[in-house]
Order: structure tokens, then C-alpha cells, then sequence
């Protein structure tokens, strides 16, 4: 059965988007931090919070924009000192994506929102690697963490970083580049990038998220990164759409996001359907879900709903391309593709 051959009727499409296997590219694992856990890792770990209870801080949920976001999420952080505080969230995390039916998550973590408090960068990395180990060994679920550096803060603290990351290397696959796009241009860190190309990681950015498409191009051309995290706002600059066809650059869209900071005004006016009709290699997140409103299901979810041109050919496709644009090894990628293929076959 072929992806054109699929005709599964609307109402069986959200059964269908919520078995399909896919992989998790764009995940932030401090923005998977729920209000439940930020209470009891405070309270274990005696941390002052200026909220009065989970609903309080749930209803500090309102964004207006990414800057408006990360205000709240570096404070939610806060709480997040000990190796077992990481454990524990990288855990809650992939039990979510389990049950979801990912079967593979690249997770991004910020190490620097944790050591400018104080907290060893081994703790952190630490904490994620059991994490990791455990999701494999108990829920099936394979795991690999991308460093990010915070984009907001100056190349050399990146630089400073990197070096503190390195006795680690082993227990991370890449970089990333996310934290305030605007006025933050790619550029500023060509030569972190370029000394991580050299150590021989995986690169990746966000970029034309609030952005503009010029983010993108020096993504690409200084970064020289392998996938676009976000990179909606390509579909304003014909000649990068086709460049990011050709090349087959990967767009890890994160649909619930988008709207939650105001990219979109609402999820039908999103343009995931387009950036598939265009050949364009997207994938469906969830970036932060505890802060935007739900885990990748709900996003494939809430997009299908609020887009009817998307189709189980669309779901295909969305999947498949999740598989294409991970960091795994070729035979891994075709079984997966042999399970969605099962899964769609039996729809």
C-alpha cells in the first residue's frame, strides 16, 4: 500500500494519529516541566515559588509572545538542582511519548539556565543519560539529547560551555541554538558551531520561528546545520523553499507552539499543510507541552482538526518524515517504517 492509496474516512483519522509510530525532534525537555512536578520538586528541594498552588501557576500560562514565555519557563527551572530532579523529568517525559507511541526522542536540554544557578553541568547531563537508559530499558522508547545554546547570551558563554559539556561527549549527539530569535541572528555563533562540526556532533538551530526567512539561510550557510527547528516562516522566500526541498532539509514544526506565542493567530491559519504540499520535509512536535498545551499527539491532534486538508496521506508522510530526519542509523529507520507501514495497512 502506497501513501496515495490510503482512503481512511476523517473520523478515523484521529484514532489513527494517535497509534501511528513517529519520532520526537523538537523537544525541550525543561518545557516538559508540568506544574505538578515544579510543586513537589520545589517542595523536596525547598525552593520559595510566587505561586500559591499548581492552578495559580497553570493560569501564568498566558503568552503573548516568546519572550513573554521564557520569562515564566526559566523560572519554572528553578526548581531543578539535583541529578534525580533531571532523572525524574526526562522520565515523566517519556512515559507521556509512550503512550503517545513515540518511538524515538531527541531531546534538547539548556544546560546554561541550569549553571548559571549553580547547578553542575554533569548533574544535568547526568540526570538525562538515566533518563534515557531508563525509557529504552523500561518503556521501549529510545532517547538522545542535543545540547542547546541560549541565543540570548554571548558566544563566548557558549564557547564556555561547550568546553564544561566536553568530558561529557559521549552522552550527547548535537547542538542546537534556541532561547530569544529575535535579535539574535545565527551569525553570532559561527565559531561554536564551527569548532562543534570539527568535534564531529550533529547541528541544529531554530530559525524562522518569529524570525525571518534570512535566519534560515544563515542557518544553513554559517551553521551549516542539518535540520531547521521551527522554519514556518520559509514559505515567505520561494528560492528557500526550493532550496529546502532539494536538499532535503528537515523543518521540525511544532504546531501548538505556533499559535500558543502568537505565530499564528489560530491553528487553521497554520501552514503545516502547505509546507507538506510544498515536498517540504516537516515534522509535528511539541516543543514546551506542559506550558502549550499538549504533547505530540495532541499537536498532530489539533492540527488535523483545525486543517481539514490534511489527510491520512498527510499522516503518512508526517511520520515518515519524522523517521527520515532523525539521527539514527538507516536499518532503524526501515523498521520503523515497516511498523507505520503495519499500522496504516490495518487502519
Amino acid at each position: 500500500m502506497a501513501p496515495s492509496d490510503f482512503d481512511i474516512p476523517r473520523d478515523r483519522l484521529p484514532a489513527l494519529l494517535c497509534a501511528m509510530p513517529k519520532a520526537e525532534l523538537h523537544i525541550h525537555i525543561e518545557g516538559s516541566l508540568e506544574p505538578e512536578l515544579i510543586f513537589a520538586l520545589a517542595q523536596r528541594n525547598g525552593v520559595s515559588l510566587p505561586y500559591a498552588n499548581v492552578e495559580a501557576l497553570r493560569a501564568a500560562y498566558a503568552f503573548t509572545d516568546l519572550q513573554s514565555f521564557l520569562d515564566i519557563y526559566y523560572a519554572g527551572a528553578s526548581v531543578l538542582l539535583k541529578e534525580q530532579d533531571f532523572f525524574d523529568l526526562g522520565v515523566a517525559y517519556f512515559k507521556r511519548a509512550a503512550a503517545d507511541h513515540v518511538v524515538h526522542a531527541e531531546l534538547f536540554f539548556d544546560p546554561q539556565t541550569h549553571t548559571e544557578r549553580g547547578v553542575p553541568i554533569g548533574t544535568v547531563i547526568e540526570g538525562l543519560t538515566r533518563a534515557c537508559e531508563a525509557a529504552q530499558r523500561e518503556l521501549g522508547v529510545s532517547g538522545a539529547l542535543i545540547l542547546c545554546f541560549l541565543r540570548h547570551l554571548s558566544e563566548e558563554a557558549a564557547f564556555a560551555t561547550l568546553e564544561a559539556a566536553l568530558p561529557y561527549r559521549g552522552r550527547f549527539i548535537g547542538v542546537g541554538l534556541d532561547s530569544s530569535e529575535k535579535g539574535n541572528p545565527p551569525e553570532k555563533f559561527a565559531r561554536v558551531f564551527a569548532r562543534c562540526r570539527e568535534l564531529g556532533l550533529h547541528l541544529v538551530a531554530h530559525a524562522g520561528e518569529e524570525g525571518p526567512p534570512a535566519y534560515i539561510w544563515s542557518a544553513l550557510d554559517v551553521l551549516h546545520v542539518e535540520r531547521i527547528d521551527h522554519g514556518v516562516a520559509c514559505m515567505g522566500d520561494p528560492a528557500l523553499v526550493k532550496r529546502l526541498v532539494a536538499e532535503r532539509i528537515p523543518l521540525t514544526v511544532c504546531p501548538l507552539s505556533n499559535v500558543k506565542l502568537c505565530v499564528y493567530p489560530t491553528m487553521g491559519e497554520h501552514n503545516l499543510a502547505a509546507l507538506l504540499d510544498a515536498g517540504l520535509c516537516a515534522t509535528v512536535n511539541s516543543d514546551d507541552p506542559a506550558y502549550f498545551g499538549g504533547y505530540i499527539n495532541q499537536n498532530y491532534l489539533e492540527a488535523f482538526a483545525a486543517l481539514p486538508q490534511l489527510t491520512a496521506r498527510h499522516a503518512h508522510q508526517l511520520a515518515a518524515n519524522s523517521f527520515e530526519a532523525s539521527f539514527v542509523d538507516a536499518d532503524t529507520k526501515a523498521r520503523w517504517n515497516q511498523e507505520l507501514h503495519k499500522v496504516f495497512a490495518a487502519a
